[in-house]
């Protein structure tokens, strides 16, 4: 493969937060650039869409981890503190299987397959990839692995205990980065930007996040459901995590780091000398086109010393959310169905619905390609709503003991048919359980125009927009609160896949334009800048 040129980009400082804006306002969807934007996918040059170390012998992975036969609504709700728990081979494998395993496998014209991964991912070209860093678990002896979905093994990298490695980049065994100390295993997920970029260009940054979010939505799912405890690390120095994995920062880089299960008592050993990396790797493509705004961006974003880290930690936590005013018509969810059904406190009880275990959810789970234009129940909003909104147990997440917790991201609906809901745009407020009403009428047509023309907006039952407050979120954290940002959007939209699919109903992501969705929603929606877009609806063709 010939290896694209990597001309130097400026360098910032996660502070200097004109990166941020300069790479969002440059990948900005708006009707001229995209109008204008002459860029051809090519299709003989396409990327293969998993990562092969052709050297290293696969040690499969078992596949007979059982279920749980937990609902996919208790699963979403916020974890309980299951103590000490050290998870098995099978839990690690169950983990990476529902997280971004291959779920089935589908035949193309002309002999080809379609290789169907748990999560969503932007265009199905599936540029996320999982390593697993542990210590000893049962015969999985320690090492650095890369996790292989095309064949369900996994590969060593690195023999011997690293985890230590990772609780240094976390900022040592206090505070947030305790979890990563008496975590048995620590999955750590990356991009391979060219692997997206071929379709998506610049944009593909944005995507690194969109899907990893929906792959940790299915990751903190599955933890949940089989009583794994799990914290999400998104703030940690890069440098080390990269050469850990043996990653090239021009063409693939470290994102999150996710602590499964917990051994307060275990002392970690020093890691071993952390060498160059060289594993032989299939080549992606024939060759590779360099996007310059994707290095600047994650280079402006990345935490080069423990002093930055420690930066951004003294603005993580703190006190929980304050109450919002609503001032528009308040719509209530619906009701919960009583103290009987099976809930973990304090998240409010999901509406008594059928719906599917969380293992067969994700099995299921799908891209809906086309919507009936058909009401789904309020019930069903109110489900989905309230799994997304539930607390995510993450570094940047401020969540208390009574269950509240703050967002990076709001929720704006566009509602065109839901059983009992007035047609119209809302605003969700999770602490008082409300949809706040906006505008009532009829906006299927502007919700495809909104979607770049696409039909799959207008014929969805609802669009759910998730938008930030990026100058807020930037001053409070630097560049990195972009990636945060992004990636909160993302997990909150997986979740509403989820819910959806939980549910027999349908869900896709979508793109938008960028400053006419803000526009639309305006004026509660000024200033702020969207993250995520997942329509809702009942598919032309139902999976039962």
């Amino acid at each position: 493969m010939q290896d694209a040129e990597f001309p130097l980009v400026e360098v910032h400082s996660n502070r200097d937060v004109q990166a941020a804006w300069r790479y969002h306002r440059d990948t900005n969807h708006s009707y001229q650039n995209v109008n204008l934007n002459f860029h051809r996918m090519d299709w003989d040059n396409q990327p293969i869409p998993f990562k092969v170390y052709t050297g290293l012998k696969p040690r499969q992975l078992p596949t007979d981890f059982s279920a749980t036969g937990m609902t996919t609504f208790e699963a979403l709700a916020d974890p309980r503190d299951s103590g000490e728990v050290v998870p098995t081979v099978h839990d690690l494998a169950a983990l990476l299987y529902y997280a971004a395993g291959v779920v089935r496998v589908g035949n193309l014209p002309g002999g080809g397959k379609m290789y169907f991964r748990a999560a969503a991912c932007t265009g199905a070209l599936y540029h996320i990839e999982l390593y697993l860093v542990c210590g000893s678990v049962g015969d999985l002896e320690a090492g650095v692995y890369h996790f292989g979905a095309h064949d369900f093994s996994l590969r060593q990298l690195r023999e011997g205990d690293y985890r230590q490695v990772l609780v240094e980049a976390a900022g040592g065994p206090d505070g947030i980065g305790a979890a990563v100390a008496q975590a048995p295993a620590i999955l750590v997920l990356s991009s391979v930007f060219w692997r997206n970029s071929w379709k998506y260009q610049s944009r593909a940054y944005r995507h690194s996040f969109w899907d990893s979010g929906t792959i940790l939505a299915n990751l903190l799912a599955t933890g949940s459901a089989r009583g794994i405890p799990q914290r999400l690390v998104s703030s940690f120095v890069d440098g080390p995590v990269n050469r850990l994995l043996g990653l090239d920062e021009n063409t693939e880089v470290a994102l999150q780091m996710v602590a499964a299960g917990r051994d307060s008592l275990q002392r970690l050993p020093s890691a071993p000398e952390v060498t160059w990396l060289d594993w032989e790797v299939q080549p992606y493509s024939r060759s590779q086109v360099d996007y310059p705004a994707i290095r600047e961006i994650h280079s402006a974003s990345s935490l080069a010393t423990l002093q930055e880290l420690a930066d951004i930690r003294a603005s993580q936590g703190g006190a929980p959310p304050p109450e919002v005013e609503v001032k528009g018509p308040a719509i209530q969810l619906a009701a919960s169905s009583g103290p009987d059904s099976p809930v973990r406190t304090p998240v409010r009880t999901p509406v008594r619905t059928p719906v599917r275990t969380i293992e067969e959810t994700i099995q299921r789970r799908g891209s809906s390609r086309r919507f009936r234009r058909a009401p789904i129940g309020f019930d069903q909003l109110t489900n989905m709503l309230r799994g997304a909104a539930a607390g995510i147990p993450a570094d940047f997440s401020t969540g208390v003991s009574d269950g509240s917790h703050e967002l990076l991201n709001q929720m704006y609906l566009i509602v065109n048919d839901v059983d009992g809901l007035p047609s119209g745009s809302y605003v969700f407020h999770p602490g008082q359980d409300v949809l706040e009403q906006l505008e009532q009428g009829d906006f299927r047509g502007r919700a495809g125009q909104l979607d770049l023309g696409q039909e799959l907006a207008a014929d969805a039952s609802v669009n759910v927009y998730f938008l930030t407050d990026l100058a807020a979120a930037l001053d409070r954290f630097g560049n990195r609160g972009y990636r945060m940002a992004q990636m909160e959007a993302a997990i909150m939209g997986g979740r509403l896949y989820l819910g959806a699919y939980a549910q027999r109903l349908g869900a896709t992501g979508l793109t938008f334009f960028d400053d006419d969705v803000t526009q639309f929603f305006s004026p509660h929606a000024q200033g702020k800048s969207v993250m995520f877009l997942t329509a809702l609806g009942r598919p032309m063709r139902r999976r039962t």
